[in-house]
């Protein structure tokens, strides 16, 4: 055999083996994903391997709360070690603002506004559902959480949901509880929470 065939043999074998691997390690990282245990949100599973924004960007509900993130220049806080607890308002949660709101705090003079009420939205820690409650009944019916954006927020039972009361009274219910994250977990709430004066801007 020519030394030229041998050397195209060499190479296409290589070509094979390499693709043989990648589609390998692709199949194992499909199949290690199909035996987590995950959650739904918005139509997409929530793999407890990937981090806050990996998953979030999945999910048809909550496409508002990732623009608002990435406009916010917050993607790469939510994709670090974390952990964070972040309370994940839905699409029809940011549609309760008042009209114009969401289209106002996404421009670039209004960040800093928009950080603070995205990262009052965040606890540092992560806080399981059944670790919220239980700090519920240790408060007899409230617990006061610190935010990342240094104001609070008190949870709250109501039947058998937790909810949110902010800086400024409204109130918003957790719907989705317990979606785990590799660098935290995401509990979906209804409605937007909003800083009160004193929060850090």
């Amino acid at each position: 055999m020519k030394k030229s065939n041998i050397s195209t043999l060499i190479a296409l074998t290589v070509t094979l083996l390499v693709g043989s691997t990648s589609i390998a390690q692709d199949k194992m990282m499909k199949d290690a994903m199909n035996n987590e245990k995950t959650v739904m949100v918005g139509g997409a599973a929530m793999y407890p391997s990937k981090n806050i924004i990996e998953n979030a960007v999945n999910s048809k509900d909550h496409t508002t709360l990732v623009a608002a993130v990435k406009a916010g220049e917050l993607v790469d806080v939510l994709q670090g070690e974390g952990p964070f607890t972040v309370f994940a308002p839905t699409n029809a949660a940011f549609a309760k603002l008042p009209d114009g709101t969401v289209e106002a705090l996404v421009k670039p003079e209004n960040k800093a506004k928009l950080q603070s009420i995205l990262t009052y939205h965040v606890l540092s820690g992560n806080y399981s559902a059944e670790a919220i409650v239980n700090s519920i009944k240790k408060g007899k019916g409230k617990a006061t959480f610190k935010t990342v954006n240094g104001g609070t927020l008190t949870a709250m039972l109501k039947g058998n949901n937790v909810v949110l009361k902010d800086e400024n009274g409204g109130i918003s219910m957790v719907t989705i509880t317990d979606v785990f994250q590799s660098n935290g977990v995401i509990h979906v709430v209804d409605t937007v929470v909003l800083p009160g004066t004193g929060s850090k801007k």
